[in-house]
């Protein structure tokens, strides 16, 4: 055999550099399910669920081509270099192939086993992605402070997308101050419910298997939905861009009881899968917006996130691995509390935010860092374990874009790398974003006493602990001039309330 392509769980794109010259009659593709993927994180059965449905179907749509595929299934191997090993063993490849993994240590995984085995291993430029590994590294070359909206601004001009000649379309880069509103008390009203995907016989095998096999993981399967193939991928995107984009830019920030899908796309887990190329994902945004279908502030702020965002979470993550997962630049030590893993908590937003999270796999990007996200950071937990359970429970999480955005943007844990300031708030923001307040004895306005909402509590303890930090940083300027008004007292009273809280979770069972 002259070349084995090695095709990971999150590389399921039939267009991949990695089949750049294939030819069906020297060459084999080379995949392989691996429980140990799973149990390094204890990861939620949906996680594990679309990862092994997609894989699934991508072997069988390669080996419809009449390729060859040799394909592991659970339990076959402990790991990937036992796995590969056998292959090599039994094909006799003369070189291997793949594109750049989504993780560090996989990449260097591979890049290991490749040695023992003799053979050498091509890794070529994964080109799911607008910018390169090497273009992004040139962008950060010489600046002192990186910044997505510089980014952003960069793509849009090097893409040409929402652009007339050298100016963004609008007149504007940026329309997040439109992209802001709440739904009201009144609520989201009817909604427009996203395309669903009955699993098939072939996912019916794989939702079986996670059961037998992940019995005593996290989540549930009894609504799993998912598209786990590029078909059904396109077919989310069509019905994302037809009947939710409109309305995603001034809701994208908006909370609401029971409603896990509002106005978002769905579309991550997918793209991170590559089931899906972003490009088709910007251009039918863009083309939206052109033919009238949505406004500008909405398409912009959807292209934002994929074409800016998504781009430059994965720069900051090759840049700054493997050292990047260490950083704690607040000293967080609390463990992680053990609600996180089972929704039980009397707190409305949490308990709908994880419950939501464990049945579905899913929360959209405000319930990550305002809700789960922002209690983590107020409580000081350590920023290793927030990623943990990020990648342990989303059914979107690929390393690349879950750490940054994790320890960077949620966690304030690199010092200011991925973010300006802390995103942090009290109960107050919450109140104002969503209606969870509503259903709970917490009061957000209060920060000391037995109705005193825990984000509050947290908020304050949190500028408190941190306030020396914080104050050379311009963007909490105001929120430090609110906290010099508190007393003596006050200032006591939310530290012994703080600390209390704090008592209290550490000393719930796991």
């Amino acid at each position: 055999m002259r070349r084995l392509i090695l095709v990971l769980g999150d590389q399921l794109d039939a267009r991949s550099a990695a089949f750049d010259g294939f030819d069906p009659a020297q060459d084999a593709v080379w995949m392989a399910e691996i429980a140990e993927e799973s149990t390094k994180v204890w990861s939620s059965k949906p996680r594990i669920a679309v990862f092994l449905a997609a894989m699934r179907h991508f072997r069988e749509a390669l080996r419809e081509r009449g390729w060859q595929v040799d394909y592991h299934e659970l339990g076959t191997h402990p790991n990937f270099t036992a796995a590969l090993a056998a292959s090599v063993q039994a094909l006799q490849p003369r070189e291997l192939v793949m594109v750049e993994a989504g993780e560090w240590a996989i990449q260097r995984a591979f890049e290991d086993a490749a040695i023992p085995l003799g053979l050498p291993l091509e890794v070529r430029e994964d080109r799911h992605f607008f910018c390169s590994r090497a273009n992004f590294a040139r962008h950060a070359s010489g600046r002192k402070q990186l910044r997505m909206e510089f980014f952003y601004r960069d793509m849009r001009r090097r893409t040409g997308v929402l652009m007339e000649g050298d100016q963004p379309v609008g007149g504007q880069w940026n329309y997040d101050a439109d992209n802001r509103e709440s739904f009201g008390r009144h609520g989201p009203g009817l909604l427009p419910a996203p395309r669903r995907f009955e699993p098939d016989a072939l996912t019916r095998g794989v939702l079986a298997d996670v059961k037998r096999r992940f019995h005593d993981h996290p989540g549930d399967l009894a609504a799993f939905d998912w598209p786990v193939t590029a078909p059904q991928a396109r077919e989310a995107l069509e019905d994302f861009i037809a009947h939710r984009l409109a309305d995603f830019g001034r809701y994208q920030d908006a909370l609401w009881e029971g409603e896990p899908w509002l106005y978002h796309s769905r579309l991550s887990a997918a793209m991170n899968l590559k089931l899906l190329d972003p490009r088709e994902v910007v251009a039918a945004a863009e083309q939206a917006w052109r033919e009238g279908r949505a406004p500008l502030a909405a398409a912009e702020g959807f292209i934002r996130q994929i074409l800016g965002w998504r781009e430059y979470v994965r720069g900051i993550y090759w840049r700054f691995m493997p050292e990047y997962v260490e950083r704690n630049a607040l000293a967080a030590t609390a463990p992680l509390p053990a609600f996180y893993w089972t929704g039980d908590t009397e707190w409305a937003c949490l308990r709908d935010a994880l419950g939501q999270t464990l049945r579905l796999g899913y929360a959209h990007h405000i319930q990550r860092l305002m809700v789960t996200g922002l209690f983590g950071l107020l409580l000081g937990v350590d920023p290793r374990r927030m990623h943990e359970w990020y990648l342990a429970v989303y059914v979107d999480a690929v390393e690349w874009v879950e750490l940054p955005n994790t320890l960077g943007m949620s966690q304030y844990a690199d010092g200011g790398v991925m973010a300006s300031k802390p995103y942090v708030a009290s109960g107050k923001y919450l109140q104002r974003m969503g209606n969870h307040c509503a259903q709970c004895r917490c009061d957000p306005g209060q920060s000391t006493g037995p109705r005193a909402c825990p984000f509050t509590t947290l908020y304050w303890d949190f500028l408190l602990r941190h306030e020396p930090a914080l104050r050379g940083n311009p963007r909490m300027t105001m929120q430090l001039r609110n906290l010099s008004r508190l007393d003596t007292d006050k200032r006591a009273a939310i530290r012994g309330q703080a600390d209390l809280l704090r008592d209290r979770l550490a000393s719930s069972p796991p």
